[in-house]
């Protein structure tokens, strides 16, 4: 009797644990993530009333024409990686899309210049960036990571490099 006792209380607090981790990861509201990514600009790039204003019209339009590219390229997730052909194609389109938005994004930041000094445009592009990489922190669980591949190469503090080789001298 305890035993099952026990077991129903162990059950209903997986339960209600399953449902409070399910709250905290609400679905994805791309309105709220929006507003966030310009609230995250604009402080980062300091950019004042009148700058926003101006500026981010401009960046929604870009952003706006880089989304087709983004939602073709998730289709590319499900190529068959045995099929030789389909996989060329793939690389080939992806390699297109890839030049494509990098020239809208090119054109884009020439328009920028024209209404932001080119300090804030380049605040703006880190701040996005610096934006994006929090929110897929916040999304991937710390136990969903590979043990050893705590942060991506491109984002190195100075001196890691220089503690890696001592780490690896001590082991050996």
């Amino acid at each position: 009797m305890f035993l099952t006792i026990l077991m129903v209380v162990g059950t209903l607090s997986m339960t209600a644990q399953n449902q409070t981790e399910n709250e905290k990861r609400q679905k994805f509201d791309p309105a709220k993530f929006e507003t966030q990514l310009e609230q995250f600009i604009t402080k980062h790039a300091d950019l004042s009333q009148q700058e926003a204003t101006a500026f981010f019209p401009l960046y929604r339009e870009m952003r706006s024409k880089q989304r087709g590219y983004f939602e073709e390229m998730r289709k590319f997730r499900h190529v068959d990686t045995s099929d030789d052909k389909k996989c060329r194609e793939a690389i080939e389109k992806m390699d297109k899309n890839d030049l494509e938005m990098k020239e809208i994004q090119k054109d884009y930041h020439a328009k920028f210049l024209k209404v932001l000094p080119a300090s804030k445009v380049l605040k703006v592009i880190k701040a996005e960036e610096k934006f994006h990489r929090n929110a897929f922190q916040r999304v991937v669980k710390p136990g969903d990571r590979k043990p050893g591949n705590h942060r991506p190469q491109g984002n190195r503090k100075p001196g890691d490099r220089k503690k890696m080789r001592q780490n690896a001298e001590q082991n050996k």
